[in-house]
């Protein structure tokens, strides 16, 4: 087992990453209240639900299982009033700790019923995606969605631990693991060169599901998030860079529906896009951004979007987080590892950009 620290002062917490972590008692006896209350999945529950609760309650907790359905659309109001209810006909106190153990969707889901419930409970992350092992584990961001755009309602609220067990990655689905390349692939481009050359020659072994690697993977993204979330907890300045590709991707999401597309899809197409947006401004050599298309499409993830209004992008990315003042900023790249936020990009090289990815 490794263990990373995200420093946060009186809110730091450990990062425990490792293989067949999931039944160590001692990772969640420091975090545990009276009561807990675990939120999964109806396709994660049967696989390792009861293993979970088997850990924490012989670590003397009284434990709830809440269990919704799986996907996107389960980030949503009716979900959460769900949670909420079945929160209280547990009743969990002030003192209890939420355990959130799935992918992406359940810690955002769980970690906002965190946030809010009784003002705010204990969360423990136990993520069982690579995507959210390598991002949305880690940071504090949760949230639902809206119809009209991707965690539009939320709250930063940190974990008081995260417990990535990369042996949970044996059972997903070869679609979801490619997804969470993505978002691995992501921490290369946007902020460190030298793991993108790491990934080049390492995408097959990750993709067979070996462990050293994966262990690397999560490791050095997770050390890459931790950092800067310690230094822009809420977004406010650097941590905007860990959104390459998502203003492209997360449109993608929501003109498709929520769910067509999984996450870490429409961030590599958005991220193709980020890269060829960056190229015609003269800030990325071509050269980078074919390595970036490259790698992307041997994780097996798409490089092209969907066929979308030019309108529609265009409304949809104004709903974007980094917007200001009215204005679409864009995560932009000038050279492999090194991103930065730039606004006033001139539309017709957007709708460009847009055009030749949708041909």
């Amino acid at each position: 087992m490794e263990t990373l620290r995200v420093a946060l002062g009186a809110r730091s917490y450990p990062i425990h990453i490792g293989a067949d972590l999931l039944a160590r008692a001692e990772l969640y006896a420091p975090h545990l209240g009276p009561s807990v209350a675990i939120v999964t999945n109806d396709v994660v529950a049967p696989l390792y639900a009861a293993r979970l609760r088997g850990v924490l309650e012989r670590s003397g907790a009284r434990v709830a299982e809440i269990v919704v359905e799986d996907g996107e659309r389960a980030k949503s109001w009716p979900t959460l009033d769900r949670v909420i209810d079945a929160l209280l006909a547990a009743r969990l106190g002030r003192d209890g700790t939420l355990v959130a153990l799935g992918g992406g969707v359940v810690g955002d889901l769980a970690g906002f019923a965190a946030a809010v419930y009784q003002r705010g409970v204990r969360f423990v992350q136990v993520p069982t995606t690579l995507l959210a092992q390598v991002d949305s584990s880690v940071g504090g961001k949760t949230a639902i969605n809206h119809a009209r755009g991707k965690n539009m309602i939320g709250a930063f609220h940190q974990p008081v631990a995260v417990v990535s067990d990369v042996a949970t990655l044996d059972t997903l689905p070869e679609r979801e693991l490619r997804a969470g390349l993505a978002e691995v692939i992501k921490h290369g481009v946007a902020l460190d060169a030298s793991f993108f050359d790491w990934l080049e020659p390492n995408i097959e072994p990750l993709l067979a599901r070996d462990r050293a690697a994966l262990v690397h993977a999560v490791r050095r993204s997770c050390e890459l998030k931790a950092a800067i979330v310690a230094e822009d907890e809420r977004e406010s300045g650097r941590r905007a860079l860990l959104n390459l590709g998502h203003t492209f991707g997360h449109a993608i999401e929501a003109a498709t529906g929520f769910g067509p597309w999984l996450h870490g899809e429409a961030v590599a197409a958005g991220m193709v896009m980020a890269a060829e947006l960056s190229a015609r401004l003269g800030l990325l050599p071509r050269a980078d951004a074919a390595r970036i298309a490259s790698l992307l499409a041997r994780a097996g993830l798409p490089t092209r979007a969907p066929a979308i209004a030019g309108s529609q992008w265009h409304s949809l990315m104004a709903l974007d987080k980094k917007s200001a003042a009215g204005r679409v900023r864009f995560v932009l790249l000038e050279a492999m590892g090194r991103a930065k936020v730039q606004a006033d990009v001139d539309a017709s090289v957007v709708d460009e950009v847009i055009a030749a990815a949708t041909a």
